[in-house]
Parts: structure tokens; C-alpha cells; sequence
């Protein structure tokens, strides 16, 4: 007998094998045999045929249901489903060419109603947690000719997102693409737990981006806020409002821009307490950051808005007499950082460029527990200290606790207030002058220093006087001598 061929083709969802089976039988003929002229010809028809069956838009199944796994629920009638709201449902317009303002709102004022059987949340007393729900953009770009507001305060835990949200030519001069400032009649803060993510708010030069009203945990992230003309963020009362991965500026640009000195506006404005900004860069804008609200952090901060040289400011604090503001790790690029009558203020590990500096501005003569160490200054040697004094409304007086030291500076003026000093002599008077470094005028609360004589006498020597920075030792006899120097202008009187 005669062995013959038989391919058989067999399919199992998205996985074509092909058995070939000896079968023994009286013919000569091949039994399904696949020639060497049509093979490849054959096994592209079987892998269009899988794709045919692995489309997006089909699910495949299997040939017997002794390998189905079991269907997937669908919901029954009248069960809650999550609410992930579609605003091209309500009549948004992704394509930006007419208005979606009242479609937008009506999206929001539904996001807003609590969904029917939602179990009670655990927000704050009088406000209401939306669950998680959500209002998806869905990657379109809408105009909008009126602030975006919920028609109620007093509600929490939804987000907004994915999408680009413009200003329409007659869009309000002094509004915001979004609002949170209505006023909730039964809790003590308007709203908590708001997010928003992923957008790009475009004032087109009419008003400001985001406002944040006496809120509660609100999360601005990964946002892109221009053109605007007052505010890029603005942030009023409440607490805890995060703004992360975030970039601002008024006008498109990557520095150099040949309208700087023109820039206006303020990136974000805090005027509120216990908020955070963190990797968060201002690329224009008159002042990066403007902070009237107390106890702020901010980190990982690049600021190139408007050169300091142009007028500009990255960080303001105007907050004098409590400032409790801590600025870490972050990049102050030819913008300065001035701070009012700072008490309680501290700066670290960041860098200045550009005679970029640090401005302690009187106002009433106050610096009280201030601490700038161990950031890292470049400028371009025309003599601008690394910390500078601005006393053209009044001098310092209440000077306590300001502690700066272990800085390092090129192409500008190092200050401190902390020194250390040596010098060799043959005489009775070393004469150590500490102005070049120290910050304060006149102001060395502690001096410790050491002579050693290079002869065989040792002299009597004693510390003769320490006024305006600079220390004098005198010794009974003439001798040669090295004299090593150190004071200190921190230590609280």
C-alpha cells in the first residue's frame, strides 16, 4: 500500500499550525498536498485569513466550547455604570471651529450630580464626592466665549481631561478658560479633590487660565497654560493645591525671544497657604511665581520668564513678616528670587544663572530664620552678589538666625555669614577684614581665632576689637606670626 499526504489546516484563534498526517490507503493521488509552486501563495491566503478573524473591531472565538471561557457580564438594567463623560455627546465641538461653551457646561453640570445609588464618599463634611467621575475631552480642541464653572459648589473627587480648550476672540478680559470659585453654602471650602490633567489651555491673550477659589486638594497636572494676560494659575484661600509637571508662559517660546522686556502677566499666583509647585517650568511671564500665602514648597522649578536684567522676577515672595516658604532643587535662570522681609525662608540646592541672585528686600527691616546653603551661582563678572540686600526702603534691624554658607559662585560676588580668614605678619597688629564676604555690615556676633609665632617667644595676644567686619588681634611684643580667623554673623543675639 501506498502512503499519501493530508494537510490539514486547522485554526485556533489567532494561532494557524498546520498537521500533516500519514494516511495509507489504495490511490496514488496526493490528498490535499500543497505543491512547491503554490506553498507561499497559500500561506499568505491563511495569514490574511488570520488577520481577517484578529481585527480590532471582532473577538475571536473559539471552535468549541469546551475552551470558552466564560462571557463577560454586561450590565443589567438600571445598574450604575462608572461615569466617564463624553463632552462630543453634549455637542463639543473637538474641532475648535465653533463655540462648545454651553456644551462643555452641560457636561460639567452633569459630572456634578451625585450618580443615583453611589455609595456616600468620605470628603469633607458638606461636600459631596462625585465618586471619580470623570470628563474626557477626548484629545479634541474646543473653543469656549465663557469661563468653564460648575453650576454648584460643594462637590469633589472628579477630574478633567485630554484635551486643548481655547478662548474665543470676545472671550472676558478678566476671566479664566476654567473657574472654581463658586461659593458653597454648606461646607467651609467651595470644592475638593478636583484634578486637572493633561490640557492645554490657551487664553488667547483675554484673561487668565485656572482659577482655584478657596478649593481643597486640587491636582494640576501635566498642563500646558498660555497667552494668558493676568494669571496662568491663580490660587486664592483653600490649601493643598499641587501643581506638578506643568509649563507656563504667555508666549510661546524657548528664550531669547527678541519681545522679552514686553512680557507681562504672572505665571502662577499663589494666594493661598500649604500649596506645592514642583517641576514646573515658566518660560514667559513677567513674574514666574507671585506668593502672598504662607507655608508653600516649591521644587524642581525652571524659571526663564523675563530676565532679571529686563525687569523681571522668578519668584517673588511678598509675604513679609511670615514667609515659611521652603524653594529646593530647582533652576533660576537669569530671574532673581526677591523675598520681603522673609521670616522663616529657605532656599537650597538650586542653581542661578545669568546673575541670577537672591534679593532680601526690606521693608520693615525684618530677617528672621533665614537659610540659603548650598546652591551653585554663574554670572558674567560685573560685580552682582550671590545674596543682596535691598535696603532702599529702610535698613535691616531685626536681623536673627540668617544663616548663609556653602555656596559656590563664578563671575559673581560670594556673600555669607560665615567666614574664615588667615594672614602672616611681622608686628603687633593683624588687621582681618571680612567685607568682601560677609553679608551684614557690621554685624559678627562670634569670632574665634588662633596665633602661632615663628620665632622662639610666644607673646601675649588678645582680640582687640571687632568693628565693621573686621577683626583686630594684638600682640604685647613684634613678632612673626600666622593668625587664622573665623566669625560669625548667624548666631541669634
Amino acid at each position: 500500500m501506498t502512503r499519501k499526504s493530508l494537510v490539514i489546516c486547522s485554526l485556533f484563534l489567532e494561532v494557524v499550525c498546520f498537521i500533516v498526517i500519514g494516511v495509507h490507503g489504495e490511490k496514488n493521488e496526493p490528498i490535499g498536498k500543497i505543491s512547491g509552486e503554490n506553498y507561499h501563495e497559500t500561506i499568505d491566503r491563511l495569514k490574511s485569513f488570520r488577520k481577517s478573524l484578529t481585527r480590532h473591531d471582532s473577538i475571536a472565538s473559539t471552535p468549541s466550547s469546551s475552551f470558552s471561557s466564560p462571557p463577560s457580564p454586561q450590565p443589567n438594567e438600571g445598574m450604575n455604570n462608572p461615569r466617564v463623560i463624553q463632552v462630543t455627546s453634549y455637542g463639543a465641538d473637538p474641532t475648535g471651529n465653533s463655540d462648545s461653551t454651553d456644551a462643555l457646561l452641560a457636561a460639567m453640570a452633569d459630572a456634578a450630580m451625585p450618580s443615583n445609588g453611589l455609595k456616600e464618599g468620605h470628603l469633607l463634611e458638606g461636600i459631596k464626592d462625585l465618586g471619580g467621575a470623570q470628563i474626557n475631552l477626548e484629545g479634541g480642541n474646543y473653543m469656549i466665549s465663557r469661563s468653564l464653572m460648575f453650576p454648584v459648589a460643594g462637590v469633589g473627587n472628579l477630574m478633567i481631561h485630554g484635551g486643548t480648550i481655547k478662548a474665543s476672540d470676545d472671550f472676558p478680559n478678566n476671566g479664566y478658560i476654567i473657574d472654581l470659585s463658586n461659593i458653597s453654602p454648606s461646607s467651609a471650602y467651595n470644592f475638593e479633590y478636583i484634578t486637572f490633567k493633561d490640557l492645554l489651555i490657551d487664553s488667547n491673550y483675554r484673561g487668565g487660565g485656572i482659577s482655584v477659589i478657596n478649593s481643597l486638594r486640587t491636582n494640576i497636572d501635566n498642563c500646558y497654560i498660555t497667552h494668558f494676560n493676568t494669571n496662568g494659575i491663580l490660587v486664592q484661600s483653600g490649601h493643598e493645591t499641587y501643581i506638578r509637571n506643568t509649563f507656563l508662559g504667555q508666549h510661546i517660546t524657548a528664550g531669547g525671544d527678541k519681545n522679552e522686556r514686553d512680557f507681562s502677566g504672572t505665571a502662577i499666583n499663589l494666594q493661598g497657604n500649604d500649596n506645592a509647585v514642583t517641576d514646573v517650568v515658566i518660560f514667559s511671564a513677567n513674574i514666574g511665581i507671585m506668593v502672598t500665602g504662607q507655608a508653600n514648597t516649591f521644587s524642581g522649578v525652571h524659571c526663564y520668564n523675563k530676565a532679571t536684567g529686563f525687569g523681571g522676577t522668578g519668584i517673588y515672595l511678598k509675604l513679609p513678616g511670615l514667609t515659611q516658604t521652603r524653594i529646593v532643587n530647582s533652576y533660576m535662570d537669569y530671574t532673581s528670587i526677591v523675598a520681603e522681609d522673609p521670616v522663616q525662608l529657605h532656599i537650597s540646592s538650586s542653581f542661578f544663572l545669568g546673575d541670577a541672585n537672591i534679593v532680601l528686600k526690606s521693608m520693615k527691616g525684618v530677617l528672621d530664620g533665614v537659610t540659603i546653603v548650598d546652591n551653585m551661582f554663574s554670572g558674567s563678572d560685573t560685580g552682582v552678589e550671590i545674596v543682596h540686600l535691598d535696603k532702599s526702603n529702610s535698613p535691616f534691624q531685626q536681623i536673627k538666625q540668617v544663616f548663609v554658607d556653602r555656596n559656590i559662585a563664578r563671575g559673581m560676588n560670594l556673600k555669607a555669614t560665615v567666614a574664615k580668614s588667615s594672614m602672616q605678619g611681622n608686628g603687633t597688629l593683624w588687621n582681618v577684614d571680612f567685607n568682601n564676604i560677609l553679608l551684614f555690615p557690621n554685624l559678627i556676633q562670634n569670632v574665634q581665632y588662633s596665633l602661632s609665632s615663628n620665632g622662639s617667644s610666644f607673646p601675649n595676644h588678645v582680640l582687640r576689637t571687632v568693628s565693621d567686619n573686621r577683626v583686630v588681634i594684638e600682640t604685647n611684643e613684634a613678632v612673626s606670626a600666622n593668625v587664622f580667623v573665623a566669625v560669625d554673623q548667624s548666631v541669634s543675639s
